[in-house]
């Protein structure tokens, strides 16, 4: 299951609150966050159990009518995403699980948010629009490059600059995508979910690994060569001793 990062509609939050009565696995009821969201899209050939990216965190739809549909909000969903920040009446971003005969005009996306960062400037530039985020969590860093994917709030775009040690990006929406989006109406220092393209990041950890296990073979190499340099000097001393 995954998500071509292109934004099927703008939905709208009917409500967002904490209930005391969620039903648990074993037939318990405790507290958690519930959200419901108006879409039309997103409803086409739903089912309870199917995924629907909400601003690009994939969510699970527990119940449904003929106008919205409803999602329980984990903690490390709420403590990862912009989604603890939304209220009734907020626009998001909504597209639903890819199936396999759906087209990919996007790149694939998890749903699995990373982090968020917050917009740090909007400039037009011709008849698109610069945006910078900046306060990017620094560990996904390295998983963005210039020209490289990335999704923003859901939306599949290419990085067109990045400052690694400033922690910030950028990325231009064309006239069609700003009207598709929600990125366009939120306002400076408002927060983004941030999710860095999967096949960077288990790049990124490869190169790491094996930057590792050399560093371990360095590391190893001097001890030896440390250790036969002892040996030698030993050596060299015991046969002096015993031309004396």
């Amino acid at each position: 299951m995954v998500f071509s990062g292109i934004v099927q509609e703008i939905g709208e939050v009917v409500s967002f609150e904490e209930k005391d009565d969620v039903k648990m696995w074993d037939g318990k009821v405790s507290k958690g966050t519930v959200m419901r969201v108006q879409m039309k899209k997103g409803l086409v050939d739903a089912y309870v159990g199917c995924s629907i990216a909400i601003n690009g965190v994939c969510l699970t739809a527990t119940s449904f009518d003929e106008k919205s549909a409803v999602f329980g909000l984990a903690p490390e969903t709420l403590r990862r995403s912009n989604l603890r920040f939304l209220k009734a009446g907020d626009p998001v971003n909504v597209e639903p699980s890819l199936k396999g005969s759906d087209r990919n005009s996007g790149h694939y996306v998890q749903g699995h948010v990373d982090g968020t960062g917050t917009i740090v400037s909007k400039e037009k530039d011709g008849e698109s629009l610069r945006i910078r985020i900046g306060n990017v969590p620094a560990n996904l860093m390295d998983s963005i490059v210039e020209k490289g994917y990335i999704a923003v709030d859901g939306t599949s775009l290419t990085i067109t600059a990045v400052n690694p040690g400033a922690c910030w990006f950028e990325f231009m929406l064309v006239a069609h995508t700003q009207s598709a989006v929600i990125i366009p109406q939120k306002n400076i220092g408002e927060h983004v979910n941030i999710e860095a393209d999967v096949m960077a990041k288990y790049a990124s950890r490869a190169v790491k690994s094996a930057v590792k296990g050399i560093e371990a073979q360095i590391f190893n190499l001097k001890c030896g060569v440390a250790i036969l340099g002892s040996v030698l000097l030993a050596t060299l001393l015991g046969g002096k001793r015993l031309l004396k």
